[in-house]
């Protein structure tokens, strides 16, 4: 049951990921639907049946309603990327706190001028990554913070990648230059590149080097591709993200004393529970027939699924804005932009000819 001073959301758009998050809201205790918006009041009053939306939620025909509707404190954003700019410069513009599904933008350019309108009318930005918010992404850090157990980072690699049918390959607004242009590396690249910033507590690499030969659709929109990351010190990391693998969901993270591994970091395969495995002082056992000592499970486990911990973080910062008058978080918008620099980067990178890319914020 939500509270009586819950954020009052209004959900643009019809999209299939808005399903998840209109379930998210329902179980945040902080936070309400109280509209949806549709290019036609037939799909707002369908979608708002099929997933079950409180009957005072207002339907509306028009994204446009929804950010007139002086009665919404917040919006979720779930359209094709290249509509992003428009309409969430548009909510900010509006006095609506913007929760942005990713990828945030087709560059830092326009998320920056997403950004700069967030900032202008003081309203909370926060991109729909919902693994940031699992109690399991606090005790890994934990482990990756403690310098008698992993020691320093030395190295990184991430992986994301599913598999999609002929139907998806063919329609999705993914695989479309004109809706999604990033394509595999927008969609799943984003998730592997938060990652890598994550264990380097978001120190941007000075290079990033995509890897040859990507594949590509005749659209030239990517279906898969991966990259190498270089810091000064000596630390590297590659992804690889793919619409043309099988489901993999993996972090490596190499310490100079222990090791960390996850295997299902952007959705847990249970939603009540979530592993992860550590090891430290790793050695060859008895003529190196062996390794001593096994990796450790670590389960956390949580009441509420991630993304509904992903809409209590966002309406705690909305509420504390409006009841309290405190000031928007700005750790969201730092870490958006700066996995969106990475984005661009790998981007840019295969448009050189794969050479390198410096990234400077």
């Amino acid at each position: 049951m939500a509270e009586a001073s819950a954020v009052r959301f209004g959900i643009l758009g019809c999209a299939n990921i808005a399903r998840k998050v209109s379930r998210a809201i329902a179980l945040a205790p902080n936070a309400t639907i109280s509209a949806v918006g549709s290019r036609t009041i037939e799909k707002a009053t369908a979608f708002a049946r099929e997933n079950g939306y409180p009957s005072t939620a207002k339907l509306y025909g028009s994204y446009e309603a929804v950010l007139d509707d002086p009665e919404i404190d917040a919006v979720y954003v779930p359209l094709p990327t290249s509509l992003h700019l428009k309409w969430a410069v548009l909510a900010a513009q509006k006095r609506k706190h913007v929760l942005l599904e990713k990828p945030v933008a087709l560059n830092v350019k326009e998320l920056d001028t997403i950004l700069e309108a967030c900032e202008l009318n003081g309203v909370q930005y926060m991109d729909a990554t919902m693994w940031m918010h699992h109690p399991r992404t606090v005790k890994m850090k934990e482990f990756l913070s403690d310098s008698q157990r992993f020691g320093q980072l030395k190295s990184v690699h991430s992986t994301f990648s599913y598999l999609g049918d002929q139907e998806f390959l063919k329609n999705d607004i993914r695989v479309k230059a004109d809706l999604d242009a990033l394509g595999a590396l927008g969609d799943a690249g984003w998730y592997s590149i938060r990652a890598i910033l994550w264990t380097t507590d978001y120190e941007l690499p000075k290079t990033v080097a995509a890897l040859p030969d990507p594949e590509l659709n005749e659209a030239g929109v990517i279906l898969s591709c991966g990259a190498s990351l270089s810091w000064k010190d000596g630390r590297v990391a590659t992804f690889y993200c793919s619409f043309l693998a099988n489901m993999a969901m993996d972090i490596v993270a190499n310490g100079s004393k222990g090791n960390l591994r996850v295997h299902d970091f952007v959705i847990p395969f249970q939603e009540n529970i979530a592993p992860f495995y550590t090891v430290e002082s790793s050695r060859f056992g008895e003529l190196s027939i062996s390794i001593h000592p096994a990796p450790s499970e670590q389960n956390v486990s949580t009441d509420l699924p991630q993304e509904a911990l992903m809409v209590k973080e966002f309406s705690n910062l909305v509420g504390s804005i409006k009841g309290k008058g405190c000031k928007p978080e700005k750790k969201w918008p730092t870490i958006s932009r700066k996995t969106q620099l990475v984005v661009d980067a790998v981007k840019a990178s295969i448009d050189k000819g794969f050479e390198p890319v410096e990234v400077v914020y």
